[in-house]
């Protein structure tokens, strides 16, 4: 499903380069939860946005559903990114000005979605997240918890073949962190390939497998423990 082979990315100004990811490499299969961690700084949250195709890479070579991603022209990647990827941030990156319906709505109209299919989707979502009862409301109106959900309905409706979260409870107390984890799960019972970043022990041992991260590159953690508490400190800025 997401695979990167030797992959960098460095950025460059007129008098240094930093790598924020250097030979990296990363396999997930179809169908898998996979939680990335690491100390911050370590490069956790640039492997995401280039693993979602909001950023492109150095160097090295990236396969995401069997299709060399580096191949690609914009509008190619931005109909991958529309069609089957989708997205849980921690800032859960709701347009304040439109209501819970219509924030679902943008990335389906963007697929040229016809109007009865994206209300029968955005319904459909919004009642698997308990928030039926909110599509008319705005994100200022909803709790922290609330608005992550709407965030999850928005990436549910779009049916994803591979979900990105980053740092998905960061901004929620426990309760409500675990109702979204449930969440989450769900959807990885549907079939969805899942990449979760967290720093979050607990939430990093519900996943198959444990993917740690440090100075840019992979270490892989399913032979052993699922998460180290007091992780290495990296010696370098990366983002």
């Amino acid at each position: 499903m997401l695979k990167m082979n030797h992959l960098s990315k460095v950025y460059r100004t007129e008098v240094v380069e930093t790598y924020a990811l250097r030979d990296f490499n990363i396999d997930v299969k179809e169908g898998e939860f996979v939680a990335v961690t690491g100390p911050s700084g370590s490069g956790k949250t640039t492997f995401l946005t280039i693993a979602g195709l909001l950023e492109t890479f150095s160097g090295g070579e990236y396969h995401l559903d069997g299709i060399e991603v580096s191949q690609l022209n914009d509008n190619a990647r931005s109909k991958i990114r529309n069609e089957k990827i989708g997205f849980i941030f921690q800032a859960f990156n709701l347009i304040p000005d439109l209501n819970v319906y219509d924030n679902i709505e943008v990335p389906l109209r963007y697929r040229g979605m016809k109007g009865a299919e994206r209300k029968q989707r955005i319904m459909d979502s919004l009642e698997r997240v308990g928030l039926s009862s909110r599509a008319k409301h705005y994100p200022a109106e909803l709790s922290g918890g609330q608005q992550q959900r709407v965030a999850i309905a928005r990436a549910l409706a779009g049916s994803p073949r591979l979900l990105l979260a980053d740092e998905p409870t960061g901004n929620l107390d426990t309760q409500m962190a675990r109702g979204v984890l449930e969440l989450i799960e769900d959807i990885h019972r549907d079939g969805a390939t899942i990449v979760m970043v967290t720093h979050d022990p607990e939430l990093a041992a519900r996943a198959q497998r444990n993917v740690h991260i440090i100075d840019g590159q992979v270490v892989d953690l399913s032979e052993e423990p699922r998460f180290h508490s007091h992780p290495e400190e990296t010696t370098q800025s990366q983002r």
